[in-house]
C-alpha cells in the first residue's frame, strides 16, 4: 500500500483507518512524504508504516512512486492519495480481484465525493467512475488516487518522474501497449476530498493537461473547444442541480469550477491534431443520462460491512 502525501494532517489518520479495517490483512504500507510540515508524520507515527521522506524540490509523482515501488514487497501493489479513504472493508480485496487474470497490469477503482466537495466535481466522479465495472477497458483511463499495479510489471515500466501529472494514465497507455489490460473495479470505492480553491483547481488542470499532451502530442484543444465544453458541462450540471432541487446553492459554484477545469486545460494544452475520442469522452464531456438514483430509484441495499471512522479524524490511532 503506497501513499504519498505533504501536508495531510487533516485527512491520513481517517486513510489509515480504513486500511486497518480491511478484511486483507497483513498489508505493508509505505508512506512517502513530501516535506509535510502540519501534524502529517506525527499521525502516520501512531500506524504501523514505514516512511519515506522527498524533498519538495526533488518531487514529482512519478518520482514518488519509484521510490516506493523500489522498496515494496507485495507483488501487488495498491496506491493511495492521502486524502481518500475507503467506504468499505473489503476495499482492497475488491481491488485485488481483477488480478487474477494474468493479462490484467493495473486496476483501478471507484471514488465519490462527500458533503463538502462542489456540486459540479461530483458530476466529475460520476463520469468517470461509473456505477458498472469494466474488466478490459479499451482506452488507458485510470486514477492512481485509488489504484493497484503488477510490481513485475513496473519493473519493466517505472513511473516517468518528468511528467506533471497523469504518470497513472501514461503507466496504463506503455502497459496496454505490452499486451496487458487495464481493469475498473467500481466496488473498490473511496471517498476522495478534494477541498480546492478555484486557483488549485485551475492548476490541477493545466498540470494534467500538461502532461497529457506529452503522453498524446497528437492532441489539441482549441479555444473554440474550451468555450463549448465549458458551456455544455455547465448546462448539464445545471439540469443535474436542478433535479436534485440544489440549483440555487449550486447557481455561482458550478460555472465557477467548470470555468477553473476547462480554462486551465485549454492554458495546459498543446494544439497539435485531434483529441483521442475515448479520452475525450472520459475526461470532458459531460454526463448523457442521469443516474438512477438521481431519478429517485432505490439504492439496491450493500451486504458489505462499511468502515467505521471516528467523528474527528485526529482522533484514529494505531492498531
Amino acid at each position: 500500500m503506497l501513499i504519498r502525501c505533504h501536508n495531510e494532517e487533516k485527512h491520513i489518520g481517517r486513510l489509515l483507518s480504513g486500511i486497518m479495517q480491511q478484511t486483507m490483512k497483513d498489508i505493508e504500507i509505505i508512506v512517502v512524504d513530501s516535506g509535510s510540515t502540519d501534524a502529517t508524520l506525527s499521525i502516520v507515527s501512531r500506524y504501523p508504516v514505514r516512511i519515506l521522506h522527498i524533498q519538495p524540490d526533488e518531487f514529482s509523482f512519478g518520482r514518488s512512486l519509484n521510490l516506493a515501488c523500489e522498496v515494496a514487497s507485495s507483488d501487488f501493489i495498491a496506491i493511495a492519495s492521502a486524502h481518500v479513504y475507503p467506504v468499505y472493508e473489503d476495499w482492497l480485496t475488491r481491488l485485488a480481484e481483477p488480478f487474477e487474470d494474468a493479462k490484467v497490469g493495473l486496476v483501478y477503482g471507484k471514488q465519490s465525493g462527500n458533503d463538502t466537495t462542489q456540486f459540479s466535481e461530483r458530476q466529475v466522479f460520476a463520469q468517470w467512475f461509473p456505477d458498472d465495472s469494466n474488466p478490459n477497458q479499451d482506452h488507458p483511463f485510470c486514477n492512481n488516487a485509488n489504484a493497484a499495479i503488477r510490481r513485475t510489471l513496473w519493473k519493466q515500466l517505472p513511473y516517468d518522474e518528468t511528467l506533471t501529472g497523469l504518470e497513472d494514465l501514461d503507466w496504463a497507455k506503455r502497459a496496454m501497449q505490452l499486451g496487458y489490460r487495464i481493469a475498473y473495479a467500481s466496488d473498490a470505492e473511496v471517498i476522495h476530498v478534494h477541498s480546492e480553491t478555484p486557483r488549485q483547481t485551475y492548476n490541477r488542470y493545466r498540470r494534467e493537461a500538461i502532461a497529457l499532451k506529452r503522453i498524446f502530442p497528437e492532441e489539441r484543444f482549441k479555444f473554440g473547444e474550451f468555450i463549448r465544453l465549458y458551456l455544455a458541462n455547465v448546462f448539464s450540471d445545471y439540469a443535474q442541480a436542478r433535479r436534485q432541487g440544489v440549483l440555487r446553492q449550486e447557481l455561482i459554484d458550478i460555472p465557477r469550477f467548470r470555468l477553473m477545469q476547462f480554462w486551465g486545460t485549454y492554458r495546459g494544452y498543446a494544439q497539435r491534431g485531434p483529441v483521442t475520442s475515448q479520452l475525450r469522452q472520459t475526461f470532458y464531456y459531460p454526463q448523457t443520462r442521469t443516474p438512477a438514483h438521481l431519478e429517485g430509484a432505490v439504492a439496491k441495499p450493500d451486504p458489505r460491512r462499511r468502515v467505521q471512522y471516528a467523528t474527528n479524524p485526529e482522533e484514529h490511532e494505531g492498531e
